[in-house]
């Protein structure tokens, strides 16, 4: 089972921008898709954006063309940049990950979670 951690969260001004990282304890460039979500108070967890193993992307609506996920495999690490934040983003973000190639935005895709790191944007 693969162990996840998050870092990079914090505060931060609308318009501005923060990165966010995840390292993975384990080897997952070929088997995994790796993801990240957020969720905010009194909501539901929200997939945020996810990467293959193959480096395909995809994006929540409301963050396309704000934040950008990336991979380094030899890193064994994940990121999330995230420019020109809005209040909305406001939430804990969690790393995710799950065997296979395919990914989507279920929670229930991903077997291994961390234990998330808080993201504020105040107005």
């Amino acid at each position: 089972q693969v162990h996840l951690a998050e870092s990079g969260g914090g505060s931060a001004q609308a318009g501005g921008s923060l990165r966010l990282s995840c390292a993975a304890s384990q080897d997952t460039a070929s088997t995994y898709c790796m993801a990240w979500f957020r969720q905010a108070p009194g909501k539901e967890r929200e997939g945020v954006a996810y990467i293959t193993s193959g480096g395909s992307t995809s994006y929540l609506n409301s963050v396309k063309g704000r934040f950008t996920i990336s991979r380094s495999d030899a890193k064994r690490s994940l990121y999330l940049q995230m420019n020109s934040l809005k209040p909305e983003d406001t939430g804990m973000y969690y790393c995710a990950a799950g065997r296979g190639d395919y990914c989507n935005f279920s929670t229930h895709r991903y077997s291994a979670w961390g234990q998330g790191t808080q993201v504020t944007v105040s107005s």
